[in-house]
Order: structure tokens, then C-alpha cells, then sequence
């Protein structure tokens, strides 16, 4: 069959499999490059293995734990909460010898570290125990600002640093005095005195909502310069308008985009990349400045370009560092392709590092020299006798 990720680029011809039994998954572990797949969200060729690709679905209990796990996902509370990881309490992971190993922080401390935010390269994770937070609704209490410029927006992510959630939107083709201008959207979990009416008698309860779908590829070149700076322009008037504080169903808040079932078709058939970065704290002004300077002049804008405030990280390979993180979705294409190199040597010049989740076309050399790390996990890896058994299209492409 055919595998791709999320943005559907690349797309391998490979072998898949999919288990129904414990005793299954752990015969599935024999051979070389092998790889867990979830729901195969991540956007590009990280669950897409090497030579055989074992997908998990029939052992979903919950969401895409593994993945998110794999990944170490970060969310709007990064600043404050840290990244998914950091609520993982303990792992059983299927290693290269075909049995399950149990680790914490405190039991098999070095396979916990490196599982989380490696990617599924230290072996399949199949159980996980998580800590979640008890809320009151499933309503948030929101608060919209428009910010006219970069500066702004990163002064007003500053001075809301106390807020649970923060996230903003980007306008990633204005320039000049507008450049970088934003629209912030701060967030708390609503309590019960919150709400009114049947909210406070139902507070888990939201409104139906019928979901739009994309139901064909759209024609390559509708997304376009001129295509995306009205939009952009429009979004962000839009958002001017609507300023102030409101209730948001949960779902809105935390997932706009999955209002549209199959999104990723906007595109087009060829695709799209995201681009992520982290660059840190002391560089970000002039990092984010650089990076949305080169967007802007090549022409090349995204409608979905976020930014996110992050926190203190210390861990073996997850993608957060204490600064700020970028992403970006492009259509792909030559133009975007070289813009992407462009992003990437921007990125390395100010301190900065890629996220592997949204990867799909970095070289070995450029994920290497942004981060350290890299190389003390393929050592490890080697090691550990993980290297061979282990592997996706993106292990090796990036040299892990």
C-alpha cells in the first residue's frame, strides 16, 4: 500500500500491518525497520517505516497516546504545564527483543527519557499511564486581542504569561509597520459559576455542529500570494471585530481546524509541508523578524501560521526550548521548497530547532546542526540495539 503523513508528502509504496493481539503486536516487532503508526497524524514521514509499518489502530483505547507520547505534543499551556511527557507517568514499551519493558523516571530511566519525544524509535509503546486535569465544563473562557505588529504580540504574550493557555495567529504576509501583526487568543477552563442557563446544567454538554468537509483535492494554485493575503487580511479584520472576551466550546478553542474533515485536501494533490521551529527566548524578537521577513518577500504566505509562547524543557529529545515556536503550512511546491532552506538556515543562525512531528524534507546535515542531541540519540540507539529494528523513512532520512 501507500503511506503518507498528514500533509500526504511524501508517499512511500510500503508494507503495513495491523495486529489484533498482544501476542500479534509483539511478533510484528521481528525484522528491521519497523515503526508504530497511530492515526498517522503526524504530517510527514515519521510513521512511515522503513520497511514495514505496524499500525496500532486496533489497539486505540483512548486518543493517539503513542503519538502523542512519541512526539512529546506541546499545547497553548506549554509556558506554564511543559509538554505532554511531563503527565506521563509511567510507559510499557515493546523493545527490540520482542518483550515489553516497564519504565518511569525512576525504572528504566534512560528508555523512559529517550521514548518520550523519540519519535517511536526506542520501540512501540503499548501502554501508557497519564494524569489529567479535572475541569468544570467543557467551556473556555477566551479572551481575543488584536495586536497590530510583532512586537506587540510578543509584548502581550509577556504580559499574559499567567494566562493557562495562549496561542496567536499570525498574518504571516504583512509587512513593514504591520509585520507579524496578530490576533492572540488567551484561555481559562470556565467554572461552573461561569456559565449560565443550561450550561450550568449541563456543563460537559456543547452544541451540535454539523462539520463541513473538503470532499476533492482543490485545484493546485488556488492557494496562492494573493489568494492568502486576502484571506489574511479578512481573518484578521475579522478577528479586530470580535475582540473582547467570550465562552468557546472546547473543541473550538483547542481545535478550529478540526471543524473541516479532511482540511489537509485544500492543498491540493501534491500536498502540503509544515514548518516548525523553536528558537530561544533571547533570540526570538530578531529570529521571528528574519523568518517573517523571508516569508513575506518570497511572496510565499501560509493562512495557518501560529505562534506559541513555550516554557522551560529539559528533556533527552523533545522538540520545546524556554522561547518561542513558529509553524507554518505551505503547499508544496518548488517555490515553497527553497523558501523552506531559506527558514532552515534562519532558523540554525539564531539558536533554533526543528520539530520531527511536522517534519517531511529536512536533510540529516540541518537537523545535526541545530541540535546536539540528534547524534547522543543515534548513539544511544546503536547501543541499545534499537537502530536496525527501529527505523522510519524519516530515521533515515535524518540519520538517527
Amino acid at each position: 500500500m501507500t503511506l503518507s503523513g498528514w500533509g500526504r508528502f511524501p508517499v512511500f509504496p510500503g508494507r503495513a500491518q495491523a495486529p489484533r493481539t498482544e501476542e500479534a503486536l509483539l511478533a510484528a516487532v521481528e525484522g528491521q525497520g519497523v515503526i508504530a503508526r497511530g492515526s498517522g497524524r503526524a504530517y510527514g514521514d515519521s510513521a512511515v517505516g522503513a520497511d514495514r509499518t505496524v499500525s496500532m489502530r486496533h489497539f486505540n483505547r483512548f486518543v493517539t497516546v503513542g503519538g502523542m507520547i512519541a512526539a512529546d505534543v506541546h499545547g497553548k499551556n506549554h509556558h506554564i504545564d511543559g509538554s505532554f511527557g511531563a503527565f506521563v507517568d509511567w510507559l510499557d514499551v515493546i523493545g527490540p527483543d520482542g518483550c515489553v519493558t516497564r519504565c518511569s523516571r525512576q525504572e528504566n530511566p534512560d528508555l523512559f527519557r529517550w521514548t518520550v519525544g523519540g519519535m517511536g524509535l526506542t520501540g512501540i509503546i503499548f501502554r501508557a499511564a497519564v494524569r489529567l486535569r479535572p475541569v468544570e465544563s467543557a467551556w473556555i473562557r477566551q479572551r481575543l486581542e488584536a495586536v497590530p505588529n510583532l512586537d506587540a504580540a510578543l509584548t502581550a504574550f509577556e504580559e499574559s504569561h499567567d494566562a493557562t493557555y495562549s496561542v496567536a495567529w499570525i498574518d504571516c504576509l504583512s509587512r513593514g509597520e504591520e509585520l507579524g501583526r496578530s490576533l492572540l487568543m488567551l484561555g481559562e477552563h470556565a467554572r461552573r459559576s461561569d456559565l449560565s442557563g443550561d450550561r450550568v446544567r449541563y456543563p460537559f454538554e456543547t452544541p451540535a455542529k454539523r462539520k463541513r468537509s473538503v470532499p476533492f483535492d482543490l485545484p493546485q494554485g488556488i492557494l496562492n500570494s494573493y489568494t492568502v493575503q486576502a484571506f489574511n487580511a479578512l481573518y484578521y479584520w475579522n478577528g479586530k471585530r470580535k475582540s473582547g472576551t467570550s465562552l468557546v466550546d472546547w473543541d473550538t478553542y483547542f481545535y478550529p481546524l478540526d471543524a473541516i474533515l479532511g482540511w489537509n485536501r485544500i492543498y491540493g494533490r501534491k500536498g502540503f509541508i509544515q514548518f516548525q521551529c523553536a528558537l530561544p527566548l533571547e533570540r526570538s524578537r530578531e529570529g521571528l523578524t528574519d523568518l517573517l521577513e523571508a516569508i513575506s518577500n518570497a511572496g510565499a504566505g501560509s493562512f495557518l501560521a501560529v505562534l506559541k509562547r513555550l516554557g522551560v524543557q529539559d528533556s533527552a529529545f523533545s522538540f520545546p526550548m524556554l522561547g518561542y515556536t513558529l509553524a507554518l503550512d505551505f503547499p508544496v511546491n518548488d517555490q515553497t521548497l527553497a523558501l523552506m532552506s531559506s527558514l532552515d538556515r534562519i532558523t540554525i543562525e539564531h539558536g533554533g530547532r526543528f520539530y520531527l512531528a511536522k517534519d517531511s524534507r529536512m536533510g540529516a546535515e540541518t537537523l545535526h546542526r541545530s541540535d546536539a542531541r540528534a547524534a547522543e540519540f543515534a548513539t544511544w540507539r546503536d547501543a541499545a540495539g534499537m537502530r536496525r529494528r527501529f527505523a522510519s523513512k524519516q530515521s533515515e532520512r535524518l540519520s538517527l
